[in-house]
């Protein structure tokens, strides 16, 4: 197994040039899948893990969530990067104190989002968000530990398609010791070229929601990686429910044709 700051240097790495595909798995099993599939690097997806656990997104605690972030880290060797929400707090003090626990889960980078969870003033103000940011930097740094600070501004996922101020918040963030900026929701090649070049040098993560597009498309657009949230996750669910409802409902068993095979299972995990 490679060490954390092997992870760590390696994630670095691949921000330096190209774009690649950074999947979203739920869990063990399915970080260990991808992995298996020959992927780079991981993220978790707070939707996702939620899920597993019987909670709604953005329900889930620091606990909660670091516990799932080590367990993922140690079980792959590739790096993983945590959506790590809003930090788990709205003060900057308490933003650092959740994210230095969080590089200490073995993670390769984190996110910080500016979202409140409030949908009646769905964004921090500007300066609080900054000074979140800050906060977060000053925990990486502060035992060296060379984990990625992703930037996200939540603009767009919470009604606000207000691309100016959007790029005005990955910008100061970018000036606040963002490393990766982000901007979920941004979906027109206007729009991810628009923040890309705002943002340059620093590489941009886009989130791909829907069908549609490619990676080399993506990649001509200066996009530098590309997530999928919780899509996965819902691709999984989706099996699931169509099969427990058919039974539910009709008594009957078809949908377990389509299922993966067991066998493949059971090799991709020896």
């Amino acid at each position: 197994m490679l060490t954390t700051a092997d992870k760590r240097a390696a994630f670095r790495k691949l921000h330096e040039s190209g774009c690649f595909i950074i999947p979203n798995p739920f869990d063990v099993g399915s970080a260990k899948a991808l992995q298996h599939l020959g992927f780079k690097a991981l993220a978790s997806t707070s939707a996702g893990f939620a899920w597993t656990i019987g909670k709604a997104d953005n329900r889930v605690t620091v606990d909660d969530v670091c516990d799932h972030l080590t367990a993922i880290s140690a079980a792959v060797d590739i790096p993983v990067n945590a959506d790590f929400e809003d930090g788990f707090a709205h003060e900057p003090d308490k933003v650092q104190l959740n994210v230095a626990r969080a590089v200490k889960t073995g993670v390769s980078g984190l996110s910080i989002e500016d979202y409140t969870g409030d949908n009646a003033k769905p964004l921090f103000d500007r300066a609080l968000a900054i000074e979140r940011i800050k906060a977060a930097r000053k925990a990486i740094d502060a035992d060296k530990s060379g984990a990625l600070l992703t930037g996200r501004c939540e603009a767009f996922l919470r009604g606000q398609k207000d691309l100016a101020l959007v790029i005005d918040r990955l910008t100061a963030y970018a000036e606040a010791g963002a490393d990766c900026l982000y901007a979920p929701g941004i979906s027109t090649n206007e729009e991810i070229s628009a923040v890309v070049k705002a943002v340059a040098p620093r590489p941009v993560n886009l989130l791909m929601m829907g069908t549609g597009g490619s990676l080399a498309e993506f990649a001509a657009l200066g996009v530098r990686r590309i997530s999928v949230g919780g899509a996965l996750a819902r691709m999984a669910w989706s099996g699931f429910m169509k099969a427990s409802k058919e039974m539910a409902e009709k008594g009957s068993f078809d949908e377990f044709a389509n299922a993966y095979p067991g066998g493949e299972l059971n090799k991709m995990f020896q």
